[in-house]
C-alpha cells in the first residue's frame, strides 16, 4: 500500500487523520502539510508515516502539498507538544497549531524567508555528511569544511550555496548563528557581580552541563538580571541558544536594551503577540533554524524550536501572566521546567516573590534555592515602608494628607513619585445619590466603569467592551444627582493636578499604553526626569528600574482581603511587594505609603518588613491546612451557556459519569458540585464550573484520561466547556 501520513490538524478531534503521501519521506516529518478536510484545504503537521491505515483505501484523501520550503519541527519539539496535548489533555492539532506562527497557520506558499547566515550539521546530517564519496570532490570538500566548523554563507559560491539548500531540505544542515565577535568577548564591560550574585552564579557553574531546575530569590533591586546577563554569556561562548522569558510584552523592551548592550555582536530575537506576523514568523524561522542566539518573549515564546538550547530563564515567574486562559490554558513557567529537563539544560526562575507552589518546591528539594538579600547598587537599600491608618487619616479623593505630605516633600527635593492604583478608568462606578442605584452591564455580572473621555463622560464594561453614555437620570427613581464612587487612575490624576498644578503628571495604564511604542516612550520621558508623578496600575510594578523615583504610595489595596479567590493575598503580597521595589533603587532612599484601614493585617506587616520567606510559610501553613494546592492537585472544568440552567446541567451530568468512574477506574479523586464562576456572565453567557482535586497529580490525570471520553459522549445542549488544569482562579 501507499506510505500513509499521519497528519496533526487544528480541530476539536483529539487524533491524527491519515492521508496518502506517495513521495513523503522521513525527512518529512514536522513538516507543514495541506490537506482537503470536507469543504476546505487546512495546514497541518505531519507527525507521523505508516504503510497501513485503518481508513479504507478507497476513503483516504491525498496530500495537496508538502511545505519543503519551511524547515521541519525538530522531534524535541514535536515531543514536548506531545507533553502539553496530554497534560493538559488538549488536542495535539491544536497544540502544534499554536506552536506555529500565524503566518505559518495559513495555507498557500508562505514567502521565502532569509537564508541563515552559518550551517552546521545536524545530528542526523552528521553520518551522512561524512559519508559523501570522494568522487564528488565539490560536495567532499563542502562536507568536510561542514564537519570541522560552522560555514559562513557569504564565504560561498553559488554552486556550495545551492547544495547546502538541497542538504537543509533533506535535514542533514541547519541554520547556525554566524560569529561576529570572539566567545571571550562579552560586549561592553559588565559591573562587577556582588557577593551574593557571585555565589548564585558559582553555584550554578559547578553543578555543570544538564538538567538542573534552580529558584533564584532575590529582593528587588538585587540584579537578578545581571545573573542572567552573565549566565547567557556562558551559553553564548558554548555556542548555544538561551531562551529568556518574561511575563508582560511592556517588559520585553527594557530587557531586550540590556541584553543587545551586552551582547552586540550575538542576533537577539523578540517573540510576542504584540509583533506583525512578518516579524514572529521571520524570528520563529531564525531560532529554528539555529541563526538566532538569544530568544526573548513572554509566555508563547517557550514553544520556540531551538536547536542549540543551553539554558532557560523565567523572569518574575510568580506572575500568572504565563498562564493561559483560553485555547489550551497551560502554564508557561510548567512547561518551561518540563523543556529544560527534556533537553538537558538548565532552568532559572526568578522573582522577589516566588509563587507559594515554586516556593516549596525549593524548600522540599526540587528545586536548587539561590538567594540576593541586598540591593545590587552599593548605595541602594530597601525602601521604607509606612502604613496608613485609613481610619484616622481619612482619604479625599483617594488622597490621605500623609500621602499628600510626601508627595509634596518628594517634589521639594526633586525626585519621583509614583500613585499606585490597580483600578484604571475614572470610578469603578456611577452612583445615584438619590436611592445607591448602580449601573450594572446587562450582559455581565459586573458594574459599569466610568471613564473621562474627550468627549465627555462613558460607561465601559472591563470584560465585554461595552462602552455607552452615561444616562441623565437614574433608571430606577428618576433622580439626577448621579456621582463617581471610588476612584479610578483617571480620577487620582485629576487629584493630584489639583493639589500640584506644578508638578508633570504621567498616567500609565492599559488605556494609555495601549498604541504600539507607547510605553517605551512613557519609560523614557521618566527616564529623561520629564515626569514628577507616575499615576499608575500593576503595568508599572513590574521589572522597571527608575533610578530617580523614591517614593511609593498605594491606594485601595485592602479590596483583595475579602476575595473569594484563596490566591488573592498572595497576589496582593506580590504585587505590594513589587511596587515598592520601585522606590530606591539608586543612591536616593525610598520610602512606601501603604494607606489601608487594616494596618495591623499579617499580610501588611510582613510587607513592611520585606519578609517575603515569613509570609510564604505562613500562607503554606493555611494552603495545608484547608487542602488547598500546593498541597493538592487541581483541575477544574468550565462551562458556559446562553443560559444558566444548560451549562449547570452539563455540569451535573459531567459530575454524575465522574462519580462512576472515580468508583470503577480512578478513586481518589474529590469532585465538588458545579458552582458560579467569580464571574458568573460576560457578555450573556453563564459561566459555572466544577472543581476537581486529589493529593497527586499523577491520580488526577489518571482520572481526568478516562473522565475526558466520558465527557466527549455527554450531550452539550448548548453549552461549551473546557478542562482547566492546574488553574489559577478557583
Amino acid at each position: 500500500m501507499s506510505r500513509i501520513a499521519r497528519v496533526a490538524l487544528d480541530t476539536p478531534l483529539d487524533r491524527l487523520f491519515d492521508y496518502l503521501a506517495p513521495d513523503a519521506e522521513a525527512a518529512d516529518i514536522g513538516r507543514r502539510v495541506e490537506v482537503p478536510f470536507g469543504p476546505r484545504i487546512l495546514v497541518g503537521v505531519l507527525v507521523e508515516l505508516g504503510t497501513h491505515s485503518e481508513v479504507a483505501a478507497t476513503s483516504l484523501k491525498s496530500l495537496q502539498r508538502i511545505d519543503r520550503d519551511t524547515p521541519p519541527l525538530p522531534a524535541d519539539l514535536l515531543a514536548l507538544a506531545r507533553f502539553a496535548a496530554g497534560y493538559y489533555h488538549h488536542a495535539l492539532g491544536a497544540v502544534l497549531a499554536s506552536l506555529l506562527p500565524p503566518a505559518l497557520r495559513r495555507g498557500g506558499r508562505p514567502a521565502r524567508a532569509a537564508e541563515p547566515a552559518a550551517y552546521a550539521p545536524s545530528e542526523t546530517g552528521r553520518g551522512e555528511l561524512a559519508g559523501i564519496d570522494t568522487r564528488k570532490p565539490a560536495q567532499f570538500a563542502l562536507a568536510a569544511r561542514l564537519l570541522a566548523a560552522p560555514v559562513v554563507r557569504a564565504e560561498l559560491n553559488g554552486r556550495e550555496k545551492a547544495l547546502l539548500r538541497d542538504w537543509s531540505k533533506r535535514g542533514w544542515v541547519q541554520g547556525h548563528a554566524a560569529p561576529t565577535w570572539p566567545a571571550d568577548e562579552a560586549g561592553p564591560v559588565a559591573p562587577t557581580p556582588t557577593p551574593d550574585q557571585e555565589a548564585a552564579l558559582n553555584a550554578i557553574r559547578a553543578a555543570g552541563a544538564g538538567f538542573s531546575p534552580w529558584l533564584l530569590h532575590g529582593v528587588t533591586g538585587s540584579g537578578k538580571t545581571e545573573v542572567y546577563l552573565r549566565l547567557v554569556a556562558d551559553t553564548l561562548a558554548q555556542g548555544r541558544q538561551s531562551l529568556i522569558l518574561v511575563p508582560e510584552i511592556h517588559l520585553t523592551p527594557q530587557l531586550t536594551e540590556r541584553f543587545a548592550q551586552r551582547f552586540p555582536g550575538s542576533r537577539l530575537i523578540g517573540l510576542h503577540s504584540g509583533l506583525a506576523d512578518g516579524e514572529r514568523r521571520a524570528g520563529w524561522l531564525a531560532a529554528l533554524r539555529g541563526d538566532a542566539d538569544i530568544i526573548l518573549g513572554t509566555r508563547l515564546a517557550v514553544f520556540t524550536p531551538l536547536p542549540r538550547l543551553g539554558l532557560i530563564v523565567v523572569d518574575e515567574e510568580h506572575d500568572t501572566s504565563y498562564k493561559q486562559m483560553e485555547g489550551m490554558r497551560y502554564s508557561a513557567r510548567d512547561v518551561a521546567v518540563w523543556r529544560a529537563r527534556q533537553a538537558g539544560v538548565p532552568v532559572l526562575l526568578g522573582s522577589a516573590t516566588p509563587a507559594l507552589e515554586t516556593w516549596r518546591n525549593a524548600k522540599v528539594g526540587r528545586y536548587r534555592l539561590l538567594g540576593l538579600a541586598a540591593r545590587a547598587h552599593a548605595q541602594a537599600s530597601l525602601p521604607k515602608v509606612r502604613l496608613i491608618d485609613s481610619r484616622t487619616d481619612r482619604p479625599k479623593q483617594g488622597l490621605g494628607k500623609a500621602l499628600l505630605a510626601a508627595l509634596d516633600a518628594a517634589l521639594q527635593r526633586g525626585e519621583q513619585s509614583l500613585v499606585f492604583i490597580n483600578r484604571r478608568g475614572y470610578a469603578p462606578t456611577l452612583l445615584c445619590n438619590g436611592c445607591g442605584h448602580v449601573f450594572p452591564c446587562p450582559r455581565c455580572s459586573a458594574h459599569l466603569v466610568l471613564h473621562r473621555a474627550r468627549a465627555g463622560y462613558r460607561l465601559v464594561c472591563h470584560h465585554c467592551g461595552l462602552d455607552t453614555r452615561p444616562p441623565e437620570a437614574c433608571p430606577d427613581c428618576g433622580g439626577v444627582d448621579l456621582r463617581p464612587a471610588g476612584q479610578g487612575t483617571q480620577r487620582v490624576e485629576e487629584a493630584l493636578a489639583g493639589h500640584f498644578p506644578q508638578a508633570r503628571i504621567l498616567r500609565v495604564d492599559r488605556d494609555t499604553a495601549a498604541r504600539k511604542g507607547a510605553f517605551s516612550a512613557m519609560r523614557e520621558r521618566v527616564a529623561a526626569r520629564e515626569v514628577d508623578i507616575l499615576v499608575g496600575t500593576q503595568i508599572v510594578a513590574k521589572g522597571h528600574d527608575f533610578p530617580h523615583l523614591t517614593l511609593v504610595g498605594v491606594i485601595g489595596a485592602d479590596q483583595a482581603l475579602v476575595s473569594p479567590d484563596f490566591r488573592a493575598t498572595e497576589r496582593l503580597f506580590a504585587q505590594l511587594m513589587q511596587v515598592a521595589g520601585r522606590a530606591g533603587r539608586a543612591e536616593h532612599p525610598g520610602e512606601v505609603l501603604i494607606q489601608t484601614r487594616y494596618p495591623g493585617h499579617p499580610l501588611y506587616q510582613a510587607v513592611a518588613r520585606h519578609d517575603y520567606p515569613g509570609f510564604a510559610e505562613a500562607a503554606l501553613r493555611e494552603r495545608r491546612a484547608a487542602g488547598f494546592p500546593p498541597f493538592v492537585a487541581q483541575a477544574v472544568l468550565r462551562a458556559e451557556a446562553s443560559s444558566e440552567e444548560a451549562a449547570l446541567g452539563f455540569l451535573l451530568a459531567a459530575r454524575e459519569s465522574g462519580m462512576e468512574i472515580g468508583k470503577s477506574l480512578a478513586p481518589g479523586v474529590e469532585m465538588f458540585d458545579p458552582v458560579p464562576a467569580l464571574m458568573l456572565r460576560i457578555a450573556g453567557r453563564h459561566r459555572l464550573q466544577l472543581l476537581l482535586q486529589s493529593d497527586t497529580r499523577a491520580r488526577l490525570q489518571g482520572f481526568l484520561g478516562h473522565w475526558l471520553e466520558a465527557l466527549a459522549k455527554l450531550p452539550a445542549r448548548g453549552a461549551k466547556w473546557v478542562l482547566d488544569v492546574d488553574p489559577v482562579d478557583v
